[in-house]
């Protein structure tokens, strides 16, 4: 088990692309340990992809957002892939949702 957990009043002060895009940091990493079958790196990629999603989750929660039903699917998605045997037909489609937000926060800034 990882010790790992986000500052959550930090990561409230982040935008939802922000956070999804890092997010998307770890769901990559996972993905690229889970290709090189690195169990450590994907172990902790994983939680930490984990922690981010549950940190985003509480505060749209929190603000009653209606984007909080994406972010509950998109980490269904993420955890289909290792989980439900969908690696190969949609990791990279995964990568490539996430990369919008990053692209997007990058923009923003």
């Amino acid at each position: 088990m990882n010790n790992y957990q986000i500052d959550r009043q930090r990561w409230s002060r982040f935008t939802i692309q922000e956070q999804m895009g890092n997010i998307g940091s770890e769901v990559g990493r996972s993905i690229q340990a889970w290709r090189t079958h690195d169990e450590e790196r994907f172990n902790g990629a994983l939680y930490r992809a984990l922690d981010l999603f549950d940190a985003t989750t509480e505060l749209l929660v929190a603000k009653h957002s209606p984007r909080t039903k994406e972010v509950l699917r998109s980490k269904d998605q993420f955890l289909a892939l290792f989980f439900d045997n969908t690696f190969e037909e949609d990791s990279d489609n995964i990568e490539q949702y996430f990369m919008q937000y990053a692209l997007a926060a990058r923009r923003d800034r």
